[in-house]
């Protein structure tokens, strides 16, 4: 068992919905947390939430998409807790539309937040445990659209894709240096995601199609984050799990079979 109070973790896009759950959650059992988002004011507002309650936290203001921002969160991390043990790249956008309605710059966009944007601090964290030499944990936000697909999310669901073939990489480059990779598929109702659910509600032709989209909450994906540090091992390493409310699931990696 992990003993989160000595948990140093960054949580990018965490001034909102499963971020900022998870970066209060963590707080509240001793974890020292950094906080992301784009704009000044946000950021600074869930720092000061989080110490108003007790706990441990400092904020990063910038894209997640900037070279730069990997190195600064980490700094953060080191000049106001000493160390950095993890990160949760959590930030993300959704631009939906149709495959041949979508405007080519809301592709890249999608592209650029999930893939880059989980790319550019997982690099900066990695660099740091290593030249250290010392363990650490990553948990990478995928969705149900990155394993399956959904309609009307084609940037979305195969950015949600690449981050797999990310996590399933990276756990295999860093398990002999005891760093954890994990992915997540999460179901939240959320600012992002509250415009798709509601739509599929809407247009579903049976109450079994409109009660797929019961989804849990932001706060019920935090606790399972929590409890998934606390207890982790690293015989986990490189597997998805998805969470909806009080629902745990877990994805195999796809298989390969002869014809």
């Amino acid at each position: 068992m992990t003993n989160v109070n000595e948990e140093i973790v960054i949580i990018t896009g965490s001034t909102k919905g499963i971020g900022r759950s998870t970066a209060f959650a963590l707080a509240k059992e001793g974890a020292a947390v950094i906080i992301n988002g784009r704009k000044d004011a946000e950021v600074e507002r869930v720092v000061e939430e989080i110490r108003q309650a007790g706990g441990r936290a400092a904020g990063v203001a910038a894209s997640v998409t900037e070279e730069e921002t990997g190195s600064r969160l980490v700094e953060a991390a080191l000049a106001n807790f000493g160390d950095v043990t993890g990160l949760i790249n959590n930030a993300g956008v959704a631009k939906d539309r149709m495959a041949h309605r979508m405007e080519l710059g809301d592709f890249q966009e999608v592209l650029n937040v999930h893939v880059t944007g989980t790319f550019i601090p997982t690099q900066a964290v990695i660099r740091h445990l290593r030249s250290h030499e010392k363990s650490g944990f990553i948990l990478n936000m995928t969705s149900l659209a990155g394993l399956i697909g959904n309609v009307g999310q084609v940037n979305y669901s195969t950015a949600k894709a690449a981050i797999l073939g990310m996590t399933w990489t990276l756990a295999k480059e860093l398990e002999s240096k005891s760093i954890q990779v994990n992915a997540i598929a999460p179901a939240a109702l959320t600012d992002m995601t509250r415009h798709h659910i509601e739509k599929a509600q809407q247009q579903a032709s049976s109450e079994e199609e409109a009660a797929y989209w019961n989804v849990g909450s932001a706060e019920q994906v935090a606790h399972f984050l929590v409890d998934f540090i606390k207890k982790r091992e690293m015989n986990q390493t490189g597997e998805t799990y998805a969470v909806n409310g009080e629902e745990i699931g877990y994805w195999h990696p796809p298989s390969y079979e002869l014809l």
